[in-house]
Parts: structure tokens; sequence; C-alpha cells
């Protein structure tokens, strides 16, 4: 399933957004069980973050957080989230454990995180105007 997640990431970054989604539920009816599936679940909540559909985001990052809580990335998305809805407590909250589960320097600024995202300009401005956007909201300062 680590192929399809693959393809998944590629297509997102390539402006194929909308193929995304499916692919990921192909991916976890093929394999429910699979103990990296929050992997499929993060990627469909970023979908739904940049598609500003902020609410059926945390609904899978949730999901994913739950199934594999020690990694950051799902802390970081759901501080975004949490940011953009307007819950500045738990975006603070999420925020910090993405920091400590990241290490040193992770999450300190949205430069810094900027330069690990690349893909075509249409992914780019979606990423502006949700993630980083919400990562502002919730104190993520810019340099």
């Amino acid at each position: 399933m680590g192929a399809l997640n693959g393809l998944g990431w590629c297509k997102l970054f390539a402006g194929s957004i909308d193929e995304v989604i499916p692919l990921m539920e192909q991916a976890i009816r093929l394999s429910p069980r699979d103990p990296l599936i929050g992997y499929r679940y993060l990627l469909i909540g970023t979908v739904h973050l940049l598609q500003s559909r902020t609410d059926e985001s945390i609904i899978w990052l949730e999901k994913g957080r739950s199934a594999m809580p020690a990694v950051p990335n799902f802390h970081g998305r759901l501080a975004a989230a949490y940011a953009l809805r307007g819950e500045t407590e738990r975006a603070a909250s999420e925020l910090a454990e993405a920091r400590r589960l990241g290490g040193e320097g992770s999450y300190s600024s949205i430069a810094r995180l900027r330069a690990g995202y690349w893909g075509v300009p249409k992914i780019h401005a979606l990423f502006e105007a949700t993630f980083f956007a919400g990562l502002r909201k919730a104190g993520v300062p810019e340099e």
C-alpha cells in the first residue's frame, strides 16, 4: 500500500488533487489492517484541509492521529485545522505536541516549513491559504 500512498502524494503535488482521495480510499479497502494506514488518513485529511473542508479534514486527521499518535504531521495539520476553525486552545495543544514529537526546531517558523513543501503553483497556493494560514493563527511565526 506504500506505492498507492506514494502515488497519492505525487498526484497531490502534481496538481491532480481530485484524484487523491479515491486513490487513498482504494488503498484503505485493499489493506484495512495496514499498520501504516494512518498515512492514508493523513493524505485524505490534507486534501480536505487544502480544499477548505476543515471539519472533514479534522475527522480524518484525528483518525490518523489515533492510529499513529507519535507522527508529528498529524498534530501539525490538526493545529492548522483547529486554528482555522477558531479553536485556539486545541490548536495550541496540537502545535505543542507536533513540536515535541518533531524535535528541536520543528514547527519553529512558516519559512522553515514552507521550504519542505513543493509542487505546482496551484498546490503552493492551497497550502498558503489553508495549512500555513492555520499555523499562523495557531502561533507559528513567519520567520
